[in-house]
């Protein structure tokens, strides 16, 4: 049987995508990566993240990503424009998976394969973890790059989650274009 994890991150900052992925691990690379020190994306450092997605690149772990804009996530909300990029980036898998394990509560509409919702598993299911592990070096990269076209809003430090650096740039420069105006934002102290 075929098991994906699913994830995403980003979606509490105030800008940027949204990004989820889909992987799936063979024992081998589930046994690899767990004594490598897999686990939930926000409980690792930057470093390890990227240790990590290096070893599975390595190891051939069988992963997809689909980014959500923050114009999508505007336009609908950040759960439906998080499912929706879960749900792309599971269908773009090949060979496609027999269970899809979705970490936390909500389903992801129109997906025709079996799903099994699971909040908390990033933190429980290693193919979820990869995942996880996936969207968020992603992300941070995006963010990265998104620094380098925007810069003043310092994206590539706290990318784009609400520090008080972040909504001090806000107050000074005004929101970007990858800045998401339905999020509200409150002025630094």
């Amino acid at each position: 049987m075929i098991v994906a994890g699913t994830d995403e991150a980003g979606r509490g900052p105030l800008a940027g995508p949204v990004v989820a992925a889909a992987a799936v691990l063979t024992p081998d690379q589930r046994r690899r990566l767990m004594q490598r020190g897999l686990g939930d994306s926000k409980a690792l450092t930057p470093r390890r993240r990227e240790s990590l997605f290096a070893l599975m690149e390595e190891l051939g772990v069988l992963w997809r990503a689909q980014a959500a804009s923050a114009a999508r996530i505007d336009g609908t909300n950040i759960l439906a424009a998080s499912l929706w990029a879960m749900g792309r980036a599971t269908v773009a898998l090949d060979p496609p998976p027999d269970l899809v394990v979705v970490d936390g509560n909500a389903r992801i509409p129109g997906l025709s394969l079996p799903q099994r919702c699971l909040p908390g598993g990033d933190a429980l299911v290693p193919a979820v973890m990869a995942a996880s592990v996936v969207a968020k070096v992603l992300r941070d990269r995006a963010m990265e790059s998104l620094d380098r076209l925007y810069p003043g809003y310092g994206f590539a430090k706290h990318k784009g989650y609400p520090t008080a650096e972040h909504r001090r740039a806000l107050e000074r420069l005004g929101p970007s274009p990858v800045h998401r105006a339905t999020f509200r934002w409150r002025p630094a102290p």
